[in-house]
């Protein structure tokens, strides 16, 4: 299980509002005529508060930061520049970030590591991807055990949703155990951060790494999400008192042919209208190895029309690549890094509206990121 931070900026004061980040089995009938199933929906003692949390992150023009990278994925990111993984490096990236004027503006909450969180900012849950026994060579996310505790210790100190990330690979299939694994955490996950107060956010993400063609992604995205919804709905999950943070449907990184925005968008949201209910206030795409200028083209296409929820980010790479190469590690360097975050998300609030465009982007903004194998 994947545990986030989760941090609501003001627009107005750029105030911060600290929080976590987080990771019965169908049975068949003979009935020709089976019994009608009734979902009873619990009326917790938080679901006000979780409605109103999810709708102010889901909030017009502005969407997540995502900064829970494990401190062995954020030591790759800093030895990148030349910088030795120390947890003094660590929080000062962090803190650059975090401290940037403005970017309220754009990002209405933040996703952190439990080592940020607690020191004293914000924090993660999920405790990381293990191997599946009788599975493809596929991985579920462990961190149930203990997690209402925990929970509820991170709602005392200020934390207001979750995360909890497992992913699905279509190279090993995707077995049908893996993917009822991966729902099945999910919803449990969902339920106890509900429980103790957290908005949960759910992240099956489909990993990018493949040389298949986007119709197989959006089959699988189909069964996947699908399931998810089944497994919530059994888990009696306040639909309105969630966020999503799905994958988009693209090719395989590897396949011979790379969509287009508008082709992204259509099976996306193709995608999404056939599985996920309106009473869901927001969508937070991740951006999964994609450039930063593609990730915001993407989004800014499927913003053109009207959607039932709303469209957004969660970016982590596609927010922070540039920022992290412009900083450098050096203190006299740090507010041209802040002001080339104010840059991305800015790019991507106007995406978020529809009313982006790519004319002027630096040639590093347009570089993939994807990696093969890619682990936090």
């Amino acid at each position: 299980m994947a545990c986030s931070s989760f941090v609501k900026l003001n627009a107005a004061s750029s105030s911060w509002i600290a929080g976590h980040h987080s990771v019965n089995h169908r049975t068949g009938s003979a009935e020709r005529f089976p019994t009608r199933r009734v979902s009873v929906i619990r009326a917790g003692s938080y679901t006000d508060e979780l409605v109103k949390t999810a709708k102010s992150i889901a909030s017009p023009g502005r969407g997540i930061l995502a900064i829970d990278e494990s401190n062995a994925t954020c030591g790759k990111r800093l030895g990148s520049i030349g910088l030795d993984n120390t947890e003094t490096n660590r929080q000062a990236y962090r803190q650059l970030l975090l401290t940037t004027p403005g970017l309220g503006d754009y990002i209405s909450g933040a996703i952190l590591f439990e080592e940020t969180f607690t020191s004293p900012l914000q924090m993660e849950t999920r405790q990381g991807l293990v191997p599946l026994p009788g599975s493809n060579n596929e991985s579920w996310c462990q961190g149930l055990d203990g997690l209402a505790s925990r929970s509820a210790e991170y709602y005392k100190q200020g934390a207001r949703f979750a995360k909890w990330r497992t992913v699905v690979s279509i190279p090993c299939g995707p077995s049908a155990l893996a993917v009822k694994e991966a729902a099945w955490g999910l919803a449990r996950y969902a339920a106890i951060s509900q429980d103790n107060g957290l908005v949960p956010i759910v992240e099956p993400e489909i990993l990018l790494d493949g040389d298949h063609p986007i119709e197989r992604t959006l089959v699988v995205a189909e069964q996947v999400w699908s399931e998810v919804f089944y497994y919530l709905a059994e888990n009696n999950v306040t639909f309105e008192g969630i966020l999503l943070k799905p994958s988009m449907v693209t090719p395989g990184a590897e396949h011979k042919e790379k969509a287009s925005p508008d082709t992204i968008a259509n099976y996306t949201l193709t995608m999404l209208r056939r599985r996920v209910p309106p009473a869901v206030p927001g969508i937070m795409f991740l951006s999964g190895g994609q450039s930063e200028v593609e990730a915001t083209l993407n989004l800014n296409a499927m913003n053109q029309s009207p959607n039932p929820w709303h469209v957004s980010f969660s970016y982590a790479r596609a927010l922070q690549n540039t920022v992290l190469k412009t900083w450098q590690g050096r203190p006299e360097n740090i507010e041209a890094a802040q002001k080339s975050l104010l840059v991305r998300a800015k790019a991507n609030s106007l995406a978020q509206l529809g009313k982006y465009s790519a004319e002027g982007e630096s040639e590093e903004a347009k570089k993939g990121m994807f990696v093969k194998g890619y682990t936090y």
